[in-house]
């Protein structure tokens, strides 16, 4: 299969899918798919190799490719801000089914990959569906291309439309670092679709007006976060971004 992903810009589905886990960086909104633990390895990255990447005011999701043979090596894709309505959400069909592969680039030049718009929830937010625009779901998928554990591309029409991540809240952390192996405990399960709730619209924009109820929902993930005696690097990762909320909105 081959894949358009910016105009005549042009990548082919190979058999060779990414061995890194994902890194769903909860304060910066970012999943991550690369080998690059620090800023300094992440630039360094870049450097070594082509595709499309943040430049000074533009922040395009990312997907790299090795200079040498022109594979895929890492991705990187931006949480849109916006919730799909609940019965878009629920349109995301379950077919086809994930098939593992890899990209080799056409060409070995830079592209401009557009970031998603839309955030699909699944039912306790046990998938997070992230498309180009909800027009993706009036028509079935060609495809979904699993390049990473748990992260896969859609296709429509023979273009990248979305990505979705499996078990987000297995992979939460801050920015570079790894996530916790163990797996995720029960109370950071709800508190993680909580804690989405309140940074993604439209609740945040209540939040952001100072409405009390949804003050005092922020307040008290704030509060239950902090209380959370396990699984403390995934609530640590949740409270980075709502203690910094709680800090600009929360007052009384």
């Amino acid at each position: 299969m081959r894949l358009t992903l910016d105009g005549d810009w042009t990548a082919t589905v190979t058999d060779d899918p990414l061995r890194s886990a994902p890194r769903f960086d909860f304060p910066g909104q970012c999943v991550r798919v690369a080998e690059y633990t620090d800023v300094e390895e992440w630039q360094r990255f870049l450097g070594e190799t082509f595709g499309s990447q943040e430049w000074l005011w533009d922040a395009p999701d990312e997907l790299r490719f090795a200079q040498s043979g022109r594979e895929l090596v890492g991705a990187a894709f931006r949480l849109p801000c916006a919730c799909a309505a609940a019965e878009d959400s629920a349109r995301v069909p379950d077919t086809p089914p994930v098939r593992p592969g890899g990209l080799r680039a056409e060409q070995a030049r830079d592209f401009r990959l557009e970031v998603t718009t839309e955030l699909c929830r699944a039912p306790g937010d046990t998938v997070l569906t992230c498309l180009r625009d909800v027009d993706v779901l009036d028509g079935p998928l060609e495809a979904r291309i699993g390049i990473a554990p748990d992260v896969a591309l859609l296709v429509r029409h023979g273009t990248v439309a979305g990505w979705s991540l499996t078990d987000p809240v297995r992979y939460l952390t801050t920015g570079f670092a790894a996530p916790d192996p163990a797996p995720p405990s029960p109370a950071v399960r709800t508190l993680f679709t909580e804690c989405l709730d309140l940074v993604t619209e439209p609740l945040l924009y209540e939040v952001k007006d100072r409405d009390p109820a949804a003050v005092a929902r922020l307040r008290n993930a704030g509060e239950a976060l902090r209380a959370q005696r396990g699984d403390r690097h995934r609530a640590d990762a949740l409270l980075a971004l709502i203690g910094n909320l709680v800090e600009d909105y929360g007052d009384r």
